[in-house]
């Protein structure tokens, strides 16, 4: 699960293997598996970097690093 904010300021928390795309317009557009969008504040790179961030957490859990 990754934070993201809103356009109105109010966070969230998404599931990240529920994103099928991310389109940076003048806000960003994230487009989910079942085709809902939702617009936040977050860049396309900040949100790519959450995802990252959050996977390497997971599976260095999993693996057992620290």
């Amino acid at each position: 699960m990754i934070l993201l904010t809103k356009l109105n300021g109010t966070g969230f928390y998404l599931n990240s293997d529920l994103i099928e795309r991310i389109e940076m317009e003048s806000d960003t557009l994230i487009t989910l598996n079942d085709g809902k969008t939702i617009r936040v504040i977050e860049s396309g790179d900040q949100i790519v970097d959450r995802i990252v961030a959050y996977k390497k957490k997971i599976y260095n859990k999993e693996i057992g690093v620290k």
